[in-house]
């Protein structure tokens, strides 16, 4: 994890890609934002990247790999488990298997996504606040 890294958003509506930029923004919180429609397409560039992304925002219902499924992929990656970047499900999918097949593949954090914009940012600050504040074994080291 690095504070500066990128936020990954793994998630297929345009119109949650864009309350999620904008709560962000909103925040003040200055770490580029980068968007994926699917896991595969996250998981792609996390296998490429040399980046360090500060925090995951991960959907679980998606086309051609869903949330579950990537995380199961990240966590049989060696190269990606050891780069312990912090992975929080924000769905709408808040049933209680999806719910348990989240933890089940060692997610740090689920969340359903509130109903209006200010619980909404209220959610977004409190995830954000406690990755800026966490300690973590890899908050200054970079992979390459």
């Amino acid at each position: 994890m690095s504070l500066k890294g990128p936020i990954i958003s793994i998630e297929d509506d345009p119109d949650d890609q864009f309350m999620i930029e904008h709560t962000i923004r909103k925040l003040g919180v200055a770490n580029p934002i980068r968007f994926f429609g699917n896991g595969q397409e996250a998981l792609d560039y996390l296998e490429s990247t040399t980046e360090q992304p500060f925090l995951m925002l991960c959907d679980i219902n998606m086309p051609i790999m869903n949330g579950i499924e990537l995380r199961q992929r990240i966590n049989q990656s060696e190269y990606l488990s050891r780069k312990a970047i912090p992975f929080v499900y924000l769905t709408t999918t808040a049933s209680e298997e999806s719910v348990n097949a989240a933890y089940a593949a060692m997610v740090q954090g689920f969340y359903e996504k509130a109903p209006s914009a200010s619980a909404f940012q209220d959610q977004l600050k409190l995830i954000i606040d406690y990755w800026q504040n966490c300690l973590h074994p890899n908050r200054y080291i970079h992979f390459v």
